[in-house]
């Protein structure tokens, strides 16, 4: 019975530092992971405003009397101020009832988000968060 005990102890100070060693080894993984879920859920997130200001500004293209202007007041409305600041938009208006009217929303996407994980190799820079809608003018 006290051998065990002694062997017992003797397994603890010799297993002491692996708690450590594989905390080091883990924990740049789990934070490289959890960056890339905050990154991708801001990223999704700003799409579906995109995608949502293509849609508010195809249908107010569509309504006969619609300007550019007015398109792109419609967008910003739905758009937060950051994803403002650089957005570009492409309308198309259609010249009579029934004519195919588009509206591109493009925005960089390191507006939308952080660029967290150009350290590992994936970066935002030069690259979009781009929705394009189409509808039929009344």
């Amino acid at each position: 019975m006290k051998a065990i005990r002694v062997r017992k102890r003797q397994y603890r100070r010799d297993r002491g530092g692996f708690f450590s060693m594989e905390l080091a080894l883990t924990l740049p993984i789990l934070g490289i992971v959890l960056m890339a879920l905050f990154e991708f859920s801001m990223l999704c997130f700003a799409r579906g405003a995109v995608v949502e200001a293509s849609r508010v500004g195809a249908r107010k293209a569509m309504l006969a009397g619609a300007t550019q202007e007015g398109v792109e007041n419609e967008i910003r409305k739905v758009l937060n101020p950051r994803l403002q600041g650089s957005m570009q938009v492409g309308v198309e208006l259609g010249e009579q009832s029934g004519d195919v009217v588009i509206v591109a929303v493009k925005v960089p996407m390191n507006a939308a988000s952080p660029d967290l994980l150009w350290t590992v190799g994936y970066s935002l820079k030069g690259r979009n968060l781009i929705a394009e809608t189409r509808m039929i003018k009344e």
